[in-house]
């Protein structure tokens, strides 16, 4: 008989959801190895707070696994946080399933603990909920949201006072706190506890009557721009954003504007994917648009396509790209010795060459904006004008510590617009940086592939690492062991050198690697990746 089977008796009476009782019914039911596969590990609390498919037990995402997320979260706020019961905790989320009871159940736990919580009613882009965060002083804030996961999961992502995303040693101490809760038991607030402040528009009228600051030439009117939210929660405040901004509204792709968790005309809502932003590139075809730009579900990544080559045809900008865009346009348009621009390891290096030409300071931080956040509050005497990450993440501005789609979305209509007022288009704009800078090419493909074989890869291929790939020869090997990344240069170190890297994806079950070259084909780098991939796989 299963160890589990006593536990997961329990769980089932404590469990609030039909669907998820049933669910957990006939994992009872099905015998051991079912339940032993959901109760054996929970999920991590990490950097990147909880994430996981919808389901039954401790492995997957349902209200019992909040409430324990929650109560061990307010347990560490109250012993850590000085007046963290008064301060309070932020709650937002956004439109998935289970978010809003998510969201309700974690301002329940929190109330039953003696601690207020703000609770933000309706659905909230994660950029309000990040920026309002230190404004309102509260001790720490949770955002229920899986962001551009597909449309089975949800997820629970928490940030301190500061508005940044946990970093070690934070995570560790949060989950040895969740640890220590027994999930069946957590005590609940009624839902109109006193304790429980509901927070109305209040919060996201705050956001956009700061958001025109980002803009760096408010005379320029945007382009001709079409818009998909992608059936996320960015598609009405990104409308009021633009008005707020003093920009054209955007032509909107209607199937997509309105939040849906079933996501119905895309399989994977992350703009990244291949195929996620065909309609509004159908949408930028027809109406003869300058760019079209897309949200991912909780408005804080940006993707955007362009006219490309005539006839019609269009091409996604790659994060780096978008990247390099805000970068030039930014750096151009601001002034100061104490200017600070970051990115992350796995990003274009092009970043440092345009801060150095422009006399800015320059970090390169670990994977994901926690990090890049960290590094710019511990850089005394310098001023955050600009920081990125390839996956479609930036922030434009000083805050919020997070990335902000929907600030980014705004500069990116004025970089549009002026581009067209002097007489040349996005693609134009790439040139001229090339021209500058040589052209940057990168390439990004993964390796399906579970957490520890992951990890193995990685570090195997740092034991071991390849004399040559493709025929070029590795020259350089440089071990990042905190990101889990392995970097590779072929023919020279740096300036006109093949960059490789790989490392284990921190969300998802998979290896990635990322490659970059000065002047050079495509098609070789992306071969180049492959032999890569060929290699660290025959190592495991």
């Amino acid at each position: 008989m299963s160890q589990h089977r006593a536990v997961a008796e329990r769980w089932l009476r404590a469990e609030p959801d039909d669907d998820v009782r049933r669910e957990l019914r006939s994992l009872l039911d099905a015998g051991d190895h079912e339940l032993d596969e959901r109760f054996s590990v929970g999920l991590t609390f990490g950097t990147a707070g909880l994430r996981a498919a919808i389901g039954a037990g401790p492995s997957r995402m349902n209200r019992l696994v909040v409430r324990r997320a929650a109560a061990g979260l307010v347990d560490h706020l109250l012993a850590t946080v000085p007046g963290a019961a008064e301060r309070g905790l932020l709650i937002a989320c956004d439109a998935r399933h289970k978010s809003a009871d998510f969201a309700l159940d974690t301002a329940r736990v929190a109330a039953a603990r003696g601690m207020t919580a703000h609770l933000i009613e309706g659905v909230t882009p994660t950029p309000v909920l990040a920026w309002n965060t230190p404004r309102l002083g509260v001790a720490a804030a949770v955002m229920v949201t899986a962001s551009h996961n597909p449309r089975e999961d949800n997820g629970y992502k928490v940030y301190l006072g500061h508005g940044a995303q946990i970093v070690p040693p934070d995570d560790e101490a949060i989950a040895a706190r969740i640890d220590a809760v027994d999930a069946p038991t957590v005590p609940l607030a009624d839902a109109d506890d006193r304790f429980i402040l509901r927070v109305g528009d209040e919060a996201t009228r705050a956001y956009l009557d700061w958001l025109p600051s980002v803009r760096l030439l408010p005379d320029v009117r945007g382009a001709r721009l079409g818009y998909t939210a992608m059936h996320g929660v960015g598609g009405a405040v990104l409308l009021r954003a633009f008005d707020a901004c003093g920009l054209p509204a955007p032509v909107v792709v209607d199937a997509q504007q309105r939040p849906d968790p079933d996501f119905p005309t895309v399989v994977f809502p992350n703009p990244e994917e291949p195929g996620a932003m065909d309609m509004v590139i159908e949408l930028g075809r027809r109406e003869g648009l300058d760019v079209v730009i897309a949200n991912d579900p909780d408005a804080d990544r940006l993707g955007v396509a362009v006219p490309s080559g005539g006839a019609g045809e269009w091409r996604l900008l790659r994060g780096d790209e978008i990247g390099w865009l805000f970068a030039d346009h930014i750096l151009r348009h601001t002034t100061g010795s104490d200017r600070l621009v970051e990115t992350t390891v796995v990003s274009s290096s092009l970043l440092g060459e345009m801060a150095a030409a422009h006399g800015v300071e320059y970090r390169e931080t670990f994977t994901g904006f926690k990090w890049i956040a960290d590094a710019a509050m511990k850089a005394d005497g310098l001023r955050l004008v600009f920081a990125y990450e390839q996956a479609l993440g930036y922030l434009v501005a000083n805050r919020p510590l997070d990335k902000d789609g929907l600030a980014a979305a705004v500069l990116l209509a004025e970089i549009a617009g002026l581009a067209a007022d002097e007489g040349t288009t996005i693609e134009g704009r790439l040139d001229s940086i090339a021209a500058r800078f040589g052209r940057h090419v990168t390439a990004e493909r993964s390796i399906k592939m579970d957490p520890s074989s992951g990890a193995k890869l990685v570090r195997a291929l740092m034991a071991t690492p390849p004399r040559a790939i493709g025929g070029r020869n590795v020259v350089a090997v440089r071990d990042y062991p905190e990101a889990n990344l392995v970097r590779l240069w072929l023919d020279e170190e740096g300036g006109r050198g093949v960059r490789l890297q790989i490392r284990p994806s921190g969300t998802e079950p998979k290896v990635k690697l990322y490659g970059e070259g000065v002047e050079l084909p495509a098609i070789e780098l992306e071969r180049l990746l492959e032999e890569l991939a060929d290699v660290a796989v025959s190592l495991v």
